[in-house]
């Protein structure tokens, strides 16, 4: 190829580099731009002022080549116009700067990924699971136990005292379990449970009789001051021999405390009588008060009594 062939071939990527030196030029001198274009001097006087520019640099520049930079300037070229504030353009300009804000997204997208994961797929479920365990519960295996508490009652007792109650106390528990009153069917079954445990107990209603410890005493009570109450102080022993703790109510306060010794209160009869039979040789001979036996929910009294006790005294 020849250099007169190379030349002609770069000519026109040289003027056009040329041109956008004079646009470039024309930016710069801004006071020029506006003195004669802006004015009404006509394209040729800005051209002479170019040339003169360029002259100066030492940089020969055609007529067509300044001609084409006054009219490349005039009509934007080789200038980067941005584009108008648009959905397009704000999406672009979110993807150019993704290095900045994509780590953080990333770790918002991944904490509500795991955040709504562990709501949809564990909480819910469980919370579900939950409220239909508490609905069963309450409709099916709360009732089914009341059930087999009355039934152990009916079978076991040998007093219908004891069926009458375990009727009763099961219709409050399954109307309180109809209701979705979870706290009165507990009750329930409680109360069940203590009634088919007071029908199983088996003990002897033994008079205390040990040092330090009184084995009767008497009281004035607030009610009627010229009244005497006399009690005798009692524990129940079991088959095993051991000490039983049992409820009892205060007859003084109304107030029911678990103890292991408490007073009977006794005709003053029999409260003479264990008190003659401990003064004769300091040992009672006849120290059981009353039994209880399996099947009943009362004590069977071998001595009168009357019925009331206290817990403190």
């Amino acid at each position: 190829m020849s250099t007169t062939t190379a030349t002609a071939e770069k000519a026109p990527l040289d003027e056009v580099m040329l041109a956008m030196d004079v646009v470039d030029t024309l930016r710069h001198r801004q006071d020029l731009v506006e003195r004669e274009l802006a004015g009404d001097a006509r394209e040729k006087q800005l051209i002479e002022k170019l040339r003169e520019i360029y002259q100066q640099q030492g940089i020969e520049v055609t007529d067509a080549v300044l001609m084409a930079g006054v009219k490349a300037l005039d009509e934007s070229r080789f200038v980067y116009t941005p584009p108008k504030p648009s959905l397009g353009v704000s999406l672009a300009k979110l993807y150019v700067g993704r290095k900045k804000w994509g780590p953080a997204a990333l770790a918002i997208a991944l904490i509500l990924v795991v955040g709504l994961g562990g709501y949809f797929f564990a909480y819910r479920p469980y919370q579900q699971a939950q409220v239909e365990g508490a609905r069963v519960e309450l409709s099916e295996k709360l009732p089914a136990e009341m059930d087999a508490l009355y039934q152990s009652i009916f079978e076991e007792t040998k007093v219908q005292q004891a069926v009458t109650e375990a009727e009763q106390i099961r219709g409050r528990g399954k109307t309180a379990a109809a209701e979705g009153n979870r706290a009165g069917a507990e009750q329930a079954i409680a109360s069940l449970t203590g009634l088919r445990d007071q029908i199983r107990q088996e003990y002897q209603l033994r008079i205390v009789n040990r040092e330090g410890q009184k084995t009767g005493f008497w009281t004035f009570p607030e009610v009627n001051t010229a009244a005497t109450n006399y009690y005798v102080v009692v524990e129940a022993i079991g088959d095993d021999g051991k000490p039983l703790t049992l409820p009892v109510t205060n007859e003084e306060n109304s107030e029911t405390e678990n103890v292991a010794v408490w007073g009977v209160r006794v005709p003053e009869s029999t409260y003479r009588a264990v008190e003659s039979d401990k003064k004769d040789d300091g040992i009672l001979q006849r120290n059981i008060l009353g039994l209880k036996e399996y099947g009943f929910l009362d004590v069977d009294y071998v001595m009168p009594v009357l019925g009331g006790a206290v817990t403190r005294w």
